[in-house]
């Protein structure tokens, strides 16, 4: 009798062991299914392929169509050719976004018009994700303190107006010091001491020394989605002298000065062979993407080339620095001068 009952207390204890064990297998498959459930709801990469044509161009019907009865964003006729052409804008021509906005204009819906393509909605994220803050209404104040309503390119070019610089498409590009690896982002060669400006507001996340960027500072978007890296600004005086990690900056303002430091494990040093601003954007979907090996950088050429057209005019202030010239508004979605 005892050995009876003995081996049916063990049999019951392996049951429960097994019920725990299938308990837990399921527990954790449920977890492993909503964790690449999540992981999967982000967009791991994409490319910028655009160039500075297009988003002239579209940029130019939306403002035009802003206070119409059938207002046409930009980003929607940007995603329509990405859709249309598998995201290659290399035979582009003026003409293509007429189908799309005649459409529009005759009361066809977005949804409508590309229900049919595939891609859309992936194209109009990614792109989104880039440029949907570039644009749209904002406040300007005269010196006058009258203040008067616009719609348009909020984004600057961050080289300052009356400062010239050139570049050229260098992204993807050999680099070799410290290990082999891509150039991920935009040369712009200019002189020393050339004022730098952030293109667009945000908080600055990173100031200091990088042995591959040299002085740099890196500022994150408002709404978290860009990540902008400016690096070998100048020796002995990189920054605007009040910046500092945690601040706010606007749109056009003056955050350091073009240089030519970096490559180099001590501070201050000027190892780079021409003085030039290193711009990148890092294009963040999940905030496990910001530091790792699934970043996302994108090619910048282009979107300086459409910046051009938008400088920042910046004067000398009291103490021997540049500032930006005019009164700063912000509006809800964007910030710019007068």
């Amino acid at each position: 009798m005892f050995y009876t009952f003995k081996l049916k207390s063990i049999l019951i204890i392996i049951g429960i062991l097994l019920c725990l064990c299938l308990c837990l297998n399921i527990f954790f498959l449920s977890n492993t299914t909503i964790t690449a459930s999540k992981k999967a709801e982000y967009i791991k990469w994409m490319e910028f392929n655009i160039n500075a044509k297009v988003m002239n161009d579209a940029l130019s019907c939306d403002i035009e169509t802003n206070e119409a009865d059938y207002p046409i964003s930009w980003i929607d006729i940007i995603a329509y050719l990405a859709a249309k052409n598998g995201n290659s804008f290399k035979d582009y021509k003026s003409s293509d976004i007429r189908p799309f906005v005649d459409k529009i204009k005759e009361g066809c819906s977005v949804e409508e018009l590309t229900g049919d393509l595939k891609y859309f909605d992936y194209y109009k994220e990614t792109y989104s994700a880039v440029l949907s803050e570039f644009a749209g209404s904002y406040t300007i104040t005269g010196s006058d303190g009258e203040q008067k309503q616009k719609y348009g390119l909020k984004a600057y070019s961050p080289i300052a107006e009356g400062f010239a610089f050139s570049h050229y498409d260098d992204f993807g590009a050999s680099r070799s010091f410290g290990f082999k690896r891509k150039h991920l982002g935009n040369d712009l060669l200019g002189r020393i001491g050339t004022p730098i400006v952030a293109i667009e507001g945000g908080t600055v996340e990173a100031m200091g020394w990088n042995r591959y960027g040299g002085w740099r500072i890196g500022i994150r978007s408002f709404d978290k989605k860009r990540y902008y890296y400016y690096a070998h600004l100048r020796k002995d005086h990189p920054y605007q002298s009040t910046l500092k990690e945690g601040d706010t900056v606007k749109a056009g303002e003056v955050i350091g000065y073009l240089g030519m430091t970096g490559y180099s494990n001590k501070e201050n040093v000027n190892n780079i062979n021409i003085p030039h601003l290193h711009i990148g954007m890092q294009i963040i979907f999940d905030e496990s993407q910001k530091d790792g090996n699934n970043e996302i950088w994108i090619d910048m050429y282009n979107i300086i080339e459409f910046l051009n057209s938008h400088r920042s005019t910046v004067i000398k202030n009291q103490n021997g620095e540049y500032e930006q010239k005019y009164n700063v508004e912000s509006t809800g979605d964007g910030i710019v001068d007068y």
